[in-house]
């Protein structure tokens, strides 16, 4: 629309009123280069967390890009993974979950011929599959590319740029034409003045820049972020994370620096042909697990070759537990206390989770596993595991509570477990916490709030949680790291995976710390509520043009009187009361958390003086006779008084006062001064006499003093 209208004063040849392209122009390339510039230094992060893909390359196991697989190829998969292209399993056996493609929630087993679609993810165990599509051919891409986006975005920003431009769009057009209509049909002006002030009520109806205002301050929150090892994948989820008041917290990996550690073993009973060691080792001779906690019993027990695996069931988040079934042995089991031990836990152990450290049980039977049912085991060993809660874990707890951000820690740890790390971590209410085994799911909603530790919970139950917080109008954060976070971390307003954590956990998050180490978020959070609270202080500098604007065009179609204005005008008022300021002060420090809409704050903000530019306009065209004015000195005391409010406006958005602000403001009294007092004729207005000076500090005196009157009103209305 601005260039429609530069064409129409380019065919009048209205040569001065064609300055305003300029900012239109500038505009452009101001956010093609900030577009560049982030996606630049995002792009490099990205390589960082690019995921790459294990393929057999003449019988050596290589790591490669995924863009360089061909099709034939033998990938490896393990757990963790994503799928990369649609192919079927050649050796091996997994468990897959295909969500994000399907719906479907419950991890599917895969073995020998069975197929594998691109897009969901490895959830336990390890195989070899032959690649049947690549690239294009793949029968899930276009899914892939949805589910990595996880769900629309919703931008309250951008969803309130979108409104506003519908509006004017929609009155724009019928307005302009009457307007036109007027001046040329029903007052017989000339072509050259007719689209001249019909372009100058066209122009002051678009908010130009405020959509690039909004753009730019995104996208450096994201520079900054980069340069702090943070990941934004989403360039609005910044906004998001500024509503955000519930944070979930993964506890390994998350509050916990992941690095598990063996500290002893507690043996129980020992097997009568071999040692609880020996048993252990061929287990791990022989399990596809590749989680922490194997890795850290490989580093505690050496592995054996003394029993050969027959049948294995890889460890997974729902079970709790893997088992492998040996030649001449029988099947031994790992996993959760409760599910091994088959009698009490031992004070022992029990002690042991109490002061936070995990327990982990080793058992056996005879017997083969049918089902995936556990038979009665005969429990030989428990295994304690440490792994310490990160620095400054505390600090940053105390800081979201302190920012009135509700913490919860969910994880599928023992109860006890789960609520000391919590307590030692310094989690507010870390004594009320729930075992997620024994709860119904009808009874969710009630326990999101009462609770603050979530123990043993599945990845169905993190995504339920997730879910309950919303339904009781909670904005959600998520953090996540494995496979059995996907759920939660899809369903979450804003999602955030560690760098250390799966591919597909990494994929499809708005926000991947590539330190590994969550207690950043607040840098996170704090660049959020500076974008929101920036554009909100400044945006409602922009809105004052557009409301008055549309009044004035209503005022003068029902008058059928000219728009007072002209595009030039109206371009000197768009430098230096609107883009100039608004981009100076843009990156303030505002870190206060945001709780009204933006539309409506920003609305509310620019109305006052909106009206108070309409009130003036009406009054000092009444006051005409009274005055002893002529039109034009009439139009010069109408555009100062609107200059004077709309300045008054910038200076109330510049509080509190800083230097720069101060400097902005004396920047642009004295440009919008001299270009008033040193080229009046060029804006086509009246120079100053000493009478015009006196008129328009009468009327920058009432249009301040009307403005003031009309916000302590909704001040008082709000407050009701």
């Amino acid at each position: 629309m601005n260039f429609i209208i530069f064409i129409a004063l380019l065919w009048t040849q209205a040569w001065t009123n064609l300055v305003f392209i300029l900012i239109i122009v500038a505009n452009i390339c101001i956010g093609i280069y900030q577009e560049v510039k982030a996606k630049k230094l995002v792009d490099q992060l990205s390589i960082l967390t690019m995921p790459t893909v294990h393929v057999m390359r003449e019988g050596k196991c290589v790591s490669i890009d995924i863009c360089d697989i061909v099709k034939d190829d033998i990938l490896v998969l393990e757990s963790g993974q994503q799928v990369c292209n649609d192919a079927h399993v050649v050796e091996g056996s997994l468990e897959v979950n295909e969500s994000l493609l399907t719906g479907e929630l419950d991890s599917i087993y895969k073995q020998y011929g069975d197929a594998l679609l691109s897009g969901s993810s490895v959830v336990s165990g390890k195989c070899y599959v032959q690649v049947d599509k690549v690239g294009q051919d793949n029968y899930a891409t276009s899914l892939v590319a949805k589910a990595q986006k996880v769900k629309n975005t919703h931008s309250e920003l951008m969803l309130a740029m979108k409104k506003v431009t519908k509006f004017t769009t929609f009155l724009i057009v019928p307005i302009g034409i009457i307007l036109f209509y007027q001046a040329y049909y029903a007052r017989d002006e000339i072509m050259f003045e007719s689209i001249v002030s019909c372009a100058a009520a066209l122009l002051g109806m678009l908010p130009k820049g405020l959509v690039l205002l909004t753009s730019v301050s995104l996208e450096n929150g994201v520079t900054r972020l980069a340069k702090k090892n943070v990941l934004t994948q989403d360039l609005y989820s910044l906004e998001t994370l500024s509503h955000v008041d519930v944070l979930c917290l993964d506890k390994t990996g998350t509050i916990t620096n992941g690095k598990i550690k063996v500290e002893k073993t507690i043996t129980i009973s020992q097997h009568t042909n071999v040692t609880n060691e020996e048993i252990i080792g061929s287990f791990l001779q022989a399990t596809d697990d590749n989680n922490a906690t194997f890795l850290a019993m490989e580093s505690y027990f050496k592995k054996n070759n003394l029993y050969q695996p027959v049948s294995k069931i890889p460890f997974s988040s729902l079970r709790k537990w893997s088992a492998i079934e040996f030649e001449n042995l029988g099947t031994v089991v790992v996993g959760a206390v409760e599910k091994v031990l088959s009698s009490c836990t031992p004070k022992e152990v029990q002690d042991a989770m109490n002061k936070g450290l995990r327990a982990i049980a080793i058992g056996w039977t005879s017997k083969s596993i049918q089902n995936q049912q556990l038979p009665t085991l005969q429990p030989l060993m428990v295994l304690i595991i440490s792994d310490t809660i990160r620095q400054n874990t505390k600090e940053t707890l105390a800081y979201f509570h302190q920012e009135g951000i509700d913490v919860k820690i969910i994880s599928g740890d023992n109860l006890s477990t789960v609520s000391s790390t919590a307590k030692a971590a310094g989690v507010i209410h870390s004594e009320k916490a729930i075992d997620m085994s024994t709860c119904k799911d009808e009874d969710l909603e009630s326990i999101v709030e009462n609770y603050t530790v979530f123990a043993r919970v599945t990845p169905l139950q993190k995504k339920q949680i997730v879910e309950a917080l919303q339904k009781r109008k909670h904005r959600v954060a998520m953090t996540g790291d494995g496979v059995n976070d996907l759920l939660a971390l899809k369903e979450a307003d804003c999602s955030i995976a560690i760098a250390d954590g799966s591919d597909a956990s990494k994929q499809i998050s708005q926000v991947v710390l590539l330190n590994n180490d969550f207690t950043c978020l607040p840098d996170v959070l704090l660049e959020g509520r500076k974008v929101v609270n920036n554009v909100t202080r400044v945006a409602g500098v922009f809105f004052i043009k557009t409301i008055y604007t549309i009044l004035l065009s209503i005022i003068c179609v029902l008058m059928n009187q000219p728009f007072p204005f002209i595009p030039l005008q109206i371009t000197v008022i768009d430098f230096f009361i609107e883009a100039m300021p608004s981009f100076l002060t843009i990156f303030g420090e505002n870190i206060q958390p945001v709780k009204n809409r933006f539309l409506s704050t920003v609305l509310l903000n620019a109305l006052p003086y909106a009206l108070s530019i309409i009130i003036c306009y009406l009054l000092l065209l009444t006051l005409q006779p009274h005055f002893y004015l002529n039109e034009k000195e009439l139009l010069t005391l109408v555009y100062i008084t609107l200059v004077i409010v709309s300045m008054s406006a910038v200076i109330r958005s510049c509080y509190p006062w800083s230097f720069l602000r101060i400097a902005v403001i004396s920047f642009i009294i004295v440009g919008m001064c001299g270009v008033i007092l040193v080229t009046p004729s060029l804006l086509h207005i009246e120079s100053m006499s000493m009478k015009l000076l006196g008129y328009s500090v009468f009327g920058g005196v009432v249009g301040v003093l009307i403005s003031t009157v009309i916000l302590k009103l909704i001040d008082k209305f709000k407050n009701e």
